[in-house]
């Protein structure tokens, strides 16, 4: 068993005392990366990468970064595709691509401050990893299914419903909820604030008034009881009062996807790709959706443009299913209301009652329709979106 180089778990290859050891390297060359603005979660991605790279280091007693050569680095970019997980299954090319990413940008950095005489790294092919469609994506009745599941008599319900909510009105990361701020949170214009999204962007999105008015009722009925003084001001907190953690975060919404028995597995990220499909069926420019997600390019174009927060608010109004289901509900509610007054709908139901129930059974159907169209083509997945966006 590889010894421990630090506090962050490094196995040890190489003497710590050492300055041009391998470990120590590694240290330093984190260090690095946080004094350039790196984001605490994308050190945190490298430093789980090159992990597996010190501890194969270590095993095969490879001190020093000098001494690994070309072929050394081929070798462990074929055990890298020959390795099993607990689970007996192999890698797949994103993380065997995200490892040898991680290392061809450690002995690049190398280079770049005259550590290492030549960089063996230089020429290393990363794997080719497949575009490949999500593996869930949910219609507006299978998303609605999702939604009703939390237990709405304990607080952690409420707090869970609000989270689905937000995750289908916005089609944010986990990452981006769980840092979500109690000041993000616009209810003027119905919109919330993600601070430091990827590529430590902020962006502001709608959120719809649906979504707002569960994040609102979390706010005045749970949020008091779990929050610890001093207030940090997250947005969403755990039983412990803290900021909810990634893990805990897709664990629970896994767990509302399979108690919905849809026949599909997925979370957060379900919620991300199935916004932006249903959106896109509904007649979103994919110039919004793009700026709904936070990508700095669309695959397809390479075009970014930069669009308005109130353009995207309408647009979000005028194409999200929940914003729909409740313009045709107060529809409803106005046709009764006027029939009502015209005398067409008397107490026990009339013959003008039935025209109107016609007309809303009508409209019900065709958005219906249009939410459970089926999306043939959508991003990349998360997995491949992270490795990418790190080149």
């Amino acid at each position: 068993m590889a010894r421990r180089g630090d506090r962050a778990g490094l196995p040890l290859a190489g003497d710590l005392g050492d300055a041009l050891g391998l470990t120590r390297l590694v240290q330093t060359h984190l260090e690095w990366m946080g004094t350039k603005g790196y984001t605490a979660q994308t050190i945190e991605g490298r430093t789980k990468e090159l992990r597996p790279f010190l501890l194969w280091c270590s095993v095969h007693n490879l001190a020093r970064p000098s001494e690994i050569t070309r072929p050394m680095l081929e070798r462990y970019q074929r055990h890298l595709f020959h390795y099993r997980k607990s689970d007996g299954k192999p890698l797949s090319f994103v993380a065997q691509r995200g490892r040898l990413y991680a290392v061809r940008s450690f002995y690049r950095w190398l280079s770049r401050n005259n550590l290492i005489l030549s960089n063996p790294a230089s020429e290393l092919e990363l794997p080719k990893v497949p575009r490949r469609l999500p593996r869930c994506i949910l219609t507006a009745s299978e998303i609605e299914a999702v939604l009703v599941q939390p237990d709405l008599g304990d607080v952690l319900g409420v707090r869970d419903r609000a989270i689905l909510e937000t995750l289908y009105a916005t089609g944010m990361r986990r990452a981006e909820v769980c840092g979500l701020e109690v000041f993000g949170l616009e209810r003027e214009r119905s919109t919330v604030m993600i601070r430091q999204g990827k590529g430590q962007k902020d962006r502001v999105v709608p959120l719809g008034p649906r979504a707002l008015a569960w994040v609102e009722k979390y706010l005045a009925e749970v949020r008091p009881k779990l929050v610890l003084e001093p207030d940090e001001g997250v947005l969403f907190l755990s039983n412990l009062g803290t900021a909810l953690d990634k893990g805990y975060l897709t664990h629970r919404v896994r767990r509302y996807i399979e108690r919905a028995d849809l026949g599909k597995r997925g979370s957060c990220h379900a919620f991300r790709h199935s916004m932006a499909t249903l959106m896109l069926e509904n007649g979103a420019d994919i110039r919004f959706i793009q700026a709904m997600l936070g990508h700095a390019e669309l695959s397809t174009t390479k075009i970014y443009t930069q669009v308005s927060i109130r353009a995207l608010s309408a647009v979000h109004a005028a194409t999200h299913p929940s914003c729909l289901a409740e313009k045709a509900a107060r529809e409803r509610r106005a046709a009764r209301a006027g029939a009502k007054a015209a005398g067409a709908i008397d107490a026990v139901g009339g013959e003008g009652g039935g025209a109107v129930d016609g007309e809303i059974e009508i409209e019900a159907t065709r958005d219906e329709l249009l939410s459970s169209l089926a999306a043939e083509e959508g991003e990349e997945t998360g997995e491949v979106a992270a490795v990418e966006s790190a080149q």
